[in-house]
């Protein structure tokens, strides 16, 4: 966890199944008031989302946030398109980043830092599908050795 990040709301795991991030970046994220009330709720849904800059701003599509339980008809449409917050220098190295091939800017997880809904996002490239089973391997040859290490110590 990056110092200072507070409560995660939520997370995207299948990123990091799919994806080989080389740099992660902290967004901030801008919002409707019912919007910031449905994440402090844990009502957010970073499955399917990306981020994308278009004319010098990063925006954010896909994010999944539900309306808000006790919204009146001013609650937020909940797949609507959402600005992220980076300083210029960051926009134009992921800008540069993402016109290489294979690059893409997927978001990792969403947290509350300080009041204030952040976004960690990555820079990432595609994988192969055999370096997705490679990682799977790697995965359980791990926890088999976890398991017999335990058990090693419990006899």
């Amino acid at each position: 966890m990056p110092k200072g990040e507070g409560k995660v709301v939520a997370q995207n795991k299948k990123a990091r199944h799919d994806y080989h991030v080389e740099e992660t970046f902290e967004a901030g994220i801008v919002l409707q008031g019912t919007e910031i009330k449905s994440i402090r709720a844990g009502r957010a849904n970073l499955k399917d989302s990306f981020a994308r800059v278009q004319n010098g701003e990063l925006f954010l599509h896909n994010m999944h946030i539900s309306t808000y339980e006790q919204g009146n008809r001013y609650n937020h449409d909940p797949l609507r398109t959402r600005k992220l917050l980076l300083h210029r220098k960051e926009i134009n190295k992921l800008l540069g980043a993402t016109k290489e091939q294979g690059y893409s800017i997927v978001p990792l997880k969403m947290y509350l830092k300080n009041g204030f809904a952040k976004l960690l996002i990555g820079l990432a490239k595609g994988k192969k599908h055999y370096d997705k089973r490679d990682d799977l391997k790697k995965k359980d040859a791990k926890r088999e050795i976890e398991r017999a290490f335990r058990d090693r110590q419990k006899a």
